[in-house]
């Protein structure tokens, strides 16, 4: 049987470095950690090659002297907890492992002056071994400068994508920890370009739209709400997109506890929740949110890198943020997509026989029509309570409880061969929106951009299938789209296969894409709109997909920018011809988002509300 032995230090340091250092952007978040809690006003991080080179970062906090220096690059040394309380830590880093970790498999060299000394220390680390120390010039604070990360540990080494994925999660981790601290200004460096300033004593509604989005300050609402627990008090601040300013990935929610950037599957549940009936299974939210909770009500040593948090109270946590975020929301823009309307469907009445019966007999043949099937509204047992309840017929003029929004057109008589059209022919238009269709067995209606979205698609697909490139249309005046420039180069990489489906794009500086031809079904489509959405369906699903799988994806995307859109007016050319389209079309009866295209009201259940059965 083997012996036990007490491990190496350099091998206990390399096996937690496997803990907190997975990639340069891991390190990273490590060190402007600290910099933050060393009370700096200014940080400013620099980058070779995604990180992979070196990265460095300078504060100008309190700074260390040689002695401190020396601790803290010793294991489990840390000056983030005063004392034992573990429970009530209000620092961002605490383990003390961050710096000693790192120095086992890079070459670390750590510069620091306090305030009050004349000089400054150095010291260097490489790969667990002191190489050089002494005095150094520089102003008070802190420099930290990695090189060389896994240059000593080959089988870890290989593990590292390519510089530019390594910048872009580096880049994220720099955006999310200057979304936390708006008081603290942040530069961001990558090669010889600078990505970003950002400076100190910022708004945070200001701050947050400067990183995510700026059109998310004017397409938002702010939130400031707070509730009293016991022993203190939960506060959710932050900025909320509306639901009409929606994004087609998740990677647009950032979330906060306490200051500290975390990804936890109860928050983000809570914010599905609270966005519930408001948007689109394949739609989310764009937002930051900012959870201010008492310390020894959450765990945030869950995990070693403290991306992930425990709540004492977890289901108040998540009920606190869902009806705060609905609060929010409901006083926001009327853009915003409200519930469905309760009293919809009672809208539908039958002609009373006698003003006594009407309220029964309405509701009964309501019931009875309706019972059983899925309209996506409210179940039949909640249309009587309706804020708005139908008034018994009095006789004379009839109360008209709606407006029409539709337009007719000429009816032509139904085919001889009507049932080899199972959709029926087009007998006119609601609210620009929805087809309504007379068929042989009953009345269809077709929900026109759900059903154009799938058309558009095959027919991508179709063109796609083949080895002949898709036709495009060239643009009059190329546009220039403006992406961050993680975005770009995830289009960059794709162009080619973009060009077979007629989609022509080509880089345009670090942070902008050049649209030169759009593909022909696709020729009103919004660029901007598109590019976006592509890209964050790249960076949805990841560079673990085959190119087929991605395309699939990229291929739903364009075909719901390419079609056509609810509020646009058809005739009925155009109607009948989307309908027989439709019945020539693999899975037409569904959307690309699983949504229903069109919903059958058969003959029966048409006479049944005019009480003929």
């Amino acid at each position: 049987m083997p012996q036990i032995r007490r491990l190496p230090e350099n091998l206990v340091n390399r096996i937690a470095a496997g803990e907190v250092v997975e990639r340069p952007a891991s390190a990273l978040k490590e060190l402007v950690e600290n910099a933050i809690d060393s009370g700096a006003t200014r940080i400013a991080v620099s980058l070779v090659e995604g990180g992979l080179s070196r990265i460095e970062v300078t504060d100008d906090g309190c700074g260390m002297d040689p002695a401190e220096m020396a601790l803290a690059l010793e294991r489990h040394a840390t000056s983030k907890l005063p004392d034992e309380a573990i429970e009530k830590v209000a620092t961002l880093g605490f383990r003390g492992e961050a710096l000693p970790s790192i120095a086992s498999v890079a070459r670390l060299s750590l510069e620091s002056r306090p305030r009050d000394a004349e000089q400054g220390w150095w010291r260097v680390v490489d790969h667990g071994q002191i190489v050089e120390e002494g005095p150094a010039a520089l102003p008070p604070g802190t420099r930290v400068r990695m090189e060389g990360l896994f240059a000593k540990v080959p089988a870890r080494r290989k593990f590292l994508r390519t510089p530019r994925s390594e910048y872009a999660a580096c880049l994220e981790v720099v955006r999310r920890l200057a979304m936390a601290r708006p008081d603290i200004g942040f530069t961001l460096d990558h090669g010889e370009r600078r990505i970003f300033a950002l400076q100190p004593g910022q708004e945070l509604e200001a701050r947050v739209a400067q990183i995510v989005a700026r059109e998310l300050k004017d397409n938002g609402v702010s939130i400031d709400l707070e509730r009293p627990i016991d022993g203190g008090s939960m506060r959710l601040t932050g900025l909320a997109g509306l639901p009409t300013y929606n994004r087609g990935v998740a990677d647009h929610q950032y979330l906060f506890v306490n200051g500290r950037p975390v990804k936890d599957r109860l928050l983000t549940g809570a914010v599905r929740g609270a966005y519930a009936d408001m948007l689109a299974r394949d739609r989310h939210a764009v937002l930051a949110l900012f959870l201010e909770i008492p310390h020894e009500d959450v765990d945030v040593n869950v995990h070693p890198a403290k991306t992930e948090v425990r709540f004492r109270d977890a289901a108040g946590v998540r009920g606190f943020i869902v009806s705060g975020l609905r609060k929010a929301l409901s006083t926001g823009d009327r853009r915003s997509a409200q519930m469905p309307d309760a009293g919809a469907m009672s809208r539908w009445q039958a002609e009373p026989r006698a003003p006594a019966q009407q309220g029964e007999e309405a509701g009964a043949v309501m019931r009875s029509i309706f019972q059983g099937r899925d309209w996506t509204m409210p179940s039949p047992g909640s249309l009587s309570s309706v804020s708005e309840p139908a008034q018994p017929w009095q006789g004379g003029e009839t109360k008209v409880l709606a407006p029409l929004q539709g337009r007719a057109e000429v009816a032509e008589d139904l085919p001889d061969n009507a049932e080899e059209f199972p959709l029926g022919i087009a007998r006119g238009q609601i609210a620009n929106t929805y087809i309504v269709a007379e068929a042989s067995d009953g009345l269809v209606i077709v929900d026109q951009h759900a059903a154009h979205e799938r058309l558009t698609l095959e027919r991508l697909r179709a063109a796609g299938a083949g080895d002949k490139v898709a036709a495009s249309q060239a643009l009059l005046m190329p546009e220039v789209v403006e992406l961050d420039e993680p975005s770009c180069d995830r289009l960059e990489q794709q162009a080619e296969r973009f060009a077979e489906l007629g989609l022509m794009i080509e880089r345009f500086g670090p942070a902008a894409m050049l649209v030169r031809a759009m593909p022909a079904s696709l020729k009103k489509a919004d660029p901007k709109a598109l590019l976006t959405d592509l890209a964050d369906d790249i960076a949805k699903h990841g560079e673990s997909l085959l190119l087929g799988e991605k395309i699939e994806y990229v291929l739903a995307t364009m075909a719901c920018h390419g079609s056509v859109r609810a509020g646009r007016t058809l005739n009925v050319t155009e109607m009948n011809a989307l309908l027989r389209d439709m019945e020539n079309t693999p899975r037409s009866g569904q959307c690309n988002h699983g949504r229903p295209t069109w919903v059958k009201l058969s003959m029966e259940d048409v006479e049944k509300l005019f009480g003929r059965h």
